[in-house]
């Protein structure tokens, strides 16, 4: 699309919260070929009266393709060009001059997860990255989020007693008493779902999939697979990649580990059966995943004795 705020093939990472998201876009950040805001666009959709959920124009953080206005999608471009930065911080008018070239978005919010059609509307030449994490391990994250307190998204919420925190689905209301792992596991699904449905109706072109593990286990290999798809220079990414050392992202709670959902174990021995489908679909359109990013099950040992608090599945959230 030409015009003011122009933009070459923006590339926006999609994801549930909490699945590693975070860690892809601070790692691809680093190319010298990409423009981003610095973080999460959260204020910039949001400070758009008709995306608030807070000011009544919608309830949930989903959007459609019906949302993107001639104003809406000038108020998103704009909003991304006058931020936007370099890896350095720089900003893309002090860097460019005025030559303005259309530059290389680089996007990534988990709310983005609930309103793809509205960015393909937005930015119609955009290339797309699905970021998937096995369940038990994405919604287990997504519990530690919540009672960390950390992401609160909305401190109140027209009828719900209690803060709400990470995305906020559709259908929200009707888990006003539900538990923490009925909470995260609507989310989660709510997402993922959304996620599907988007790229199953673009050109297969446009979209690549990937996975929290292989981002983990083959950083280089990943990092070169999605800079060869987006068509960007890998430079110091790969430097980056292939250091050895192991990179924490700017919201991580608490480092990595193979077994840290355990602790959630009971709790999601609940929910995740009823997540069976969703993977399922998940495995078939984004095929060439490992096999094991779509195990669901818990070992039986894990399971013995039920852990207080918010493993019981009678407690709530406040």
């Amino acid at each position: 699309m030409s015009g003011k705020y122009a933009f070459d093939r923006p590339v926006i990472i999609l994801a549930a919260p909490r699945s590693g998201s975070t860690l892809l876009f601070e790692t691809l950040a680093g190319s010298s070929d990409f423009w981003t805001i610095g973080g999460e666009s959260h204020g910039l959709f949001e400070g758009i009266n008709r995306f608030n959920p807070l000011l009544g124009y919608c309830d949930s953080n989903a959007l459609s393709a019906d949302d993107a206005t001639p104003t809406t999608v000038e108020q998103i471009r704009s909003g991304f060009f006058q931020q936007l930065r370099d890896a350095r911080g720089r900003t893309f008018q002090s860097v460019k001059g005025t030559e303005n070239p259309a530059p290389r978005l680089l996007e990534k919010t988990p709310k983005n997860a609930l309103r793809v059609s509205l960015l393909n509307k937005t930015f119609p030449d955009a290339l797309f990255v699905y970021l998937y994490r096995n369940p038990r391990e994405n919604i287990s994250a997504m519990m530690d989020a919540w009672e960390s307190g950390r992401f609160v998204t909305y401190a109140s919420l027209p009828g719900r007693d209690g803060k709400w925190s990470l995305l906020l689905p559709s259908g929200w209301q009707s888990y006003n008493n539900s538990s923490l792992a009925d909470i995260t596991a609507f989310q989660w699904q709510s997402a993922n779902t959304a996620i599907l449905q988007e790229l199953g109706k673009l050109e297969r072109s446009r979209w690549m999939a990937v996975s929290y593990g292989q981002q983990v286990r083959n950083s280089v290999e990943t990092v070169r697979r999605i800079c060869d798809f987006c068509d960007v220079s890998p430079d110091a990414i790969l430097d980056s990649a292939s250091s050895g050392q192991a990179k924490l992202s700017r919201y991580t709670l608490t480092p990595p580990a193979a077994d840290k959902w355990h602790k959630n174990a009971a709790a999601l021995s609940r929910v995740l059966p009823g997540l069976r489908d969703t993977v399922n679909c998940i495995k078939e359109l984004a095929a060439g995943l490992p096999d094991d990013e779509f195990d669901l099950s818990i070992d039986p040992s894990l399971l013995d004795e039920l852990p207080p608090g918010k493993n019981d599945p009678g407690i709530g959230v406040n």
